[in-house]
């Protein structure tokens, strides 16, 4: 089978290659798929240079979020048949086929085409666990995304309507706002260039954002800190600007705003028992078709590195999808 190879880590994909290597056979418990899309993920670009906190071992396979088809069955495993429309994720994605644990995949809502399925997990688990977990959102707050382009700023938008929360969707392109404003009707939108929080003072009557969603980091949290509510919650998710902002404590305690780090994945691992919770959440929004879950642009393997780039480049809106049957 083909896959896309991570074989050293460098800079600019230099280790990577698409390469022929062995159809993986499922073991006990494991089931193998025929992949039909996978997702790319920040942390897929990272580790192919090793500056992700988990640093799988060369050589892999990267691609952490896929759907495709059960294909293969290893022993014990009764959940899934032959052909069964299956997401899931974890590692090795960006090939044709994958084995991955049986317990860990979902079946595919009927709702969601393969390339929006492959990339809906990680977006609206981190939105869930964000909105719902650590910022506990009510109905009427309002919620300032930042990032609301990416995959994961996008599902917060689209999560925080569903909770009935007023949304302000925030971006540093005006085409990619107005993309937004026309599919996903977020209350208000700012565009963060020259500066926002008098924006987002303005839209929310002087008040602040009660809840703002940070995936950015750098100048984007440090403005964050001045358009935020007495008693808001500010949620770092991740810093794609590149550089990790500093919290001078002394404006936390003035405004009594709480900074929450959010972690979906590690979040389930603490607390196993609400992390089925998060997941069965999640699952069911899609399945009752209550979300929608956006892909920017659908990849043959041989184009990985312009899906790659496309993230890079903060192009995508939505999410980039790899389709290895291409």
């Amino acid at each position: 089978m083909r896959a896309l190879v991570v074989e050293r880590l460098a800079a600019d994909y230099a280790g990577c290659i698409v390469k022929d290597i062995p159809v993986p056979e499922p073991g006990p418990g494991e089931v193998r798929i025929k992949v039909r899309a996978a997702a790319v993920n920040f942390p897929d670009l990272m580790q192919t240079r090793g500056e992700h906190q988990h640093k799988p071992t060369v050589p892999f396979v990267p691609g952490m979020e896929l759907a495709g088809e059960v294909d293969a069955l290893g022993e014990g495993v009764t959940a899934f048949r032959i052909g069964d429309p299956v997401a899931g994720g974890g590692r090795g994605g960006v090939a044709e086929y994958v084995v991955l644990p049986a317990q860990g995949l979902r079946r595919k809502p009927e709702t969601l085409s393969f390339a929006q399925a492959a990339g809906y997990s990680v977006a609206y688990l981190t939105a869930y666990v964000g909105l719902v977990r650590c910022a506990q959102t009510q109905a009427g707050e309002w919620v300032l995304v930042h990032g609301a382009a990416g995959g994961v700023g996008l599902a917060a938008v689209d999560l925080a309507r569903l909770l009935g929360a007023k949304v302000i969707a925030a971006s540093a392109s005006d085409a990619k706002l107005a993309v937004l404003e026309a599919e996903y009707a977020p209350d208000a939108t700012v565009n963060v260039t020259g500066g926002f929080r008098e924006r987002v003072k303005e839209i929310t009557g002087g008040k602040g954002a009660d809840v703002i969603y940070d995936p950015v980091g750098g100048d984007v949290f440090d403005e964050s800190l001045r358009c935020i509510a007495f008693g808001g919650r500010i949620l770092s998710i991740g810093f794609t600007s590149g550089r990790l902002p500093v919290l001078p404590v002394n404006i936390a305690l003035i405004k009594g705003f709480s900074v929450i780090g959010v972690r979906a994945g590690e979040y389930g691992r603490q607390f196993p028992a609400k992390g089925r919770e998060n997941h069965e959440a999640i699952w069911k929004l899609a399945e009752d078709g209550l979300v929608k879950p956006r892909v920017d642009k659908e990849y043959p393997l041989d184009q990985w590195r312009e899906a790659f780039d496309s993230l890079a480049a903060r192009k995508v809106i939505g999410k980039t999808i790899i389709r290895p049957d291409l």
